[in-house]
């Protein structure tokens, strides 16, 4: 391409820069205050052990195809059946990633004259798939069960005659807050809705077994779950919990899933393994809890900040340019912690996002809360 071709791209590449909202990749250095690693499972030795005696008995690296054709293998069957019957759904979907379940499901199970409801601010990814869609989407004020409600009755007294889908996080990824789950539950039911939760960031640390925050209400036809596999779980992927005709919609009409390379089988094997520790080690998420616990009391005894009541802790800071500069100088101090900007977030909510995983302990949390607390000092200076 010649510099004239490349001149746009590098201008919009400037002004995300005078934003302070260019993106880098940067490497993993330091202790690990960013990851969603949170049962420190993504080096587990039983996980690597699965996936070792599955290629020593043949088990294929890559899928080979797509789901439809030739890629569909034994180990993708077996991960859904257990799946389905750890998560409590009549039946489970294997996807090779949560952001192409979530664009395949609300791109395909959303349908002209159906209304979408969404929490403001649920994940990148649902956006995607409600914009693919045929239906009309509304947002809802975060976490105001009452507005989702009063946005559905506005619709039907306007003639709203298809279905309305309400489309929430159980575990909110930027915010680590709680979505009233029971309540938006009894809202969908009050007006014949169905109710998707993404629990990609509840899976494997909330719930019985590690079920996630929606456990008790897996199994309705009226409920959608989405179950990261690349957080809690370690390995990678993500699994679609409901009834069978609505996962037999998605294998026959979701482009994402017809159209894509299936994820490799030993990934499949490998997230059949965590479930399974979920299962028998039941003391990891009893030591996570208290150690996600005794971090939010630091945040708070230490910035004076209340803390989010979860594993994701957002320090807010406002500023993009204030806020990359902190999460440099805490990287500086050896703590892995990374700034979060527009657009992930809505303007003027920079922050720094600090999740506490199984990756560290006691004395890395007073020692990085002490670090920050010095270099929020020294930004006011």
């Amino acid at each position: 391409m010649t510099a004239e071709r490349l001149a746009r791209y590098a201008k919009t590449l400037s002004g995300l820069e005078r934003k302070g909202r260019r993106r880098a990749l940067v490497s993993q250095d330091g202790i690990d205050f960013t990851s969603n690693d949170y049962l420190g499972m993504a080096n587990s030795p039983r996980i690597r052990s699965a996936i070792a005696a599955a290629m020593a008995r043949g088990v294929a690296v890559g899928s080979g195809g797509s789901r439809l054709l030739r890629g569909n293998h034994l180990e993708h069957e077996a991960l859904e059946v257990e799946a389905a019957a750890f998560f409590g759904t009549e039946r489970a979907l294997y996807f090779s990633s949560g952001y192409a379940a979530n664009a395949a499901l609300f791109s395909t199970l959303l349908q002209r004259g159906d209304l979408i409801v969404h929490d403001a601010l649920i994940h990148a990814s649902a956006r995607e798939g409600i914009a693919a869609s045929r239906a009309q989407a509304a947002l809802a004020q975060h976490n105001d069960v009452a507005d989702f409600e009063d946005v559905i009755v506005r619709w039907r007294k306007d003639g709203g005659m298809g279905h309305p889908w309400i489309a929430v996080e159980s575990l909110y990824s930027m915010d680590g807050d709680r979505a009233p789950l029971a309540e938006l539950l009894s809202v969908a039911e009050r007006h014949d809705g169905i109710l998707v939760i993404d629990e990609a960031h509840a899976t494997g640390v909330f719930g019985p077994d590690g079920r996630g925050l929606a456990s008790g209400m897996e199994g309705r036809d009226n409920v959608i779950l989405l179950h990261t596999c690349g957080k809690a779980l370690g390995v990678a992927g993500a699994l679609v919990g409901a009834n069978s005709l609505i996962c037999d919609y998605l294998v026959n009409r979701a482009r994402a899933f017809i159209y894509s390379t299936a994820p490799s089988p030993l990934m499949a094997e490998g997230v059949r393994e965590a479930l399974k520790i979920l299962v028998d080690e039941p003391q990891r998420r009893a030591d996570f809890e208290r150690l996600w616990t005794f971090a939010n009391a630091q945040l708070t005894t230490v910035l004076g900040l209340e803390g989010s009541g979860s594993q994701i802790l957002p320090v807010m800071i406002g500023d993009n340019g204030r806020a990359m500069r902190i999460a440099e100088r805490m990287r500086a101090e050896g703590f892995d912690i990374r700034a979060i900007r527009p657009p992930t977030i809505p303007e003027g909510t920079a922050r720094l996002r600090i999740a506490i995983t199984l990756n560290v302990d006691r004395s890395a949390i007073v020692r990085m809360f002490d670090a920050l607390a010095n270099a929020f000092a020294e930004e006011a200076a």
